[in-house]
């Protein structure tokens, strides 16, 4: 069985739902990219960790199990856990839905903050903003561009869920490609 699974993809196409339903179905301990990369904050998302601080963290965590599942990009700041992976999962989802699920996942964490006279609303729009390019970004942003060329670089199993599927179909999904490796 695999034990050391990556789950990535856009922001909001549900990377962290499915490494958190996963983990507790199958007992692995859930990393998430998030966690490492920036620094926890008044208000969150605002202040990145220096990358050699970023990996020792992660790299710590990792080696304290056998059994886990890392969800979140790490591409470019990360490329040096991919010998860990058994399994890549890379999730894919159209950008009216990824967009609409971010918009109700800001408002459900931040509430009237990403109103127009709430303290993240600068942030909020510029994160929308940024999220909204990924599908049709170069390589100069986290985009599909960079995660493609990421994901065939990698020389595990490398597993496409593509649209929009319950987090059971996903787990679904999974759990068929590792009973069958």
């Amino acid at each position: 069985m695999m034990k050391r699974i990556h789950i990535l993809g856009a922001s909001a196409s549900g990377t962290t739902t499915l490494a958190a339903a996963l983990s507790q179905k199958l007992g692995y301990i859930h990393f998430d990219t998030d966690n490492y990369f920036w620094v926890p904050t008044e208000v969150p998302f605002t202040q990145k960790r220096n990358v050699e601080e970023r990996q020792e963290l992660l790299k710590k965590d990792l080696e304290k199990t056998t059994k886990w599942i890392l969800s979140g990009s790490l591409c470019g700041w990360g490329d040096i856990f991919i010998p860990y992976f058994d399994l890549v999962v890379y999730l894919s989802l159209s950008k009216e839905i990824r967009i609409e699920r971010l918009m109700e996942r800001e408002r459900q964490r931040y509430g009237k903050e990403i109103e127009k006279d709430g303290k993240m609303y600068r942030i909020h729009k510029e994160f929308v903003e940024w999220a909204s390019q990924y599908d049709e970004a170069g390589t100069n942003m986290r985009s599909k561009a960079i995660h493609d060329i990421w994901l065939s670089k990698l020389s595990c199993p490398v597993l496409k869920i593509e649209g929009d599927k319950t987090v059971e179909e996903r787990m679904n999904i999974v759990i068929r490609k590792l009973e069958r490796v």
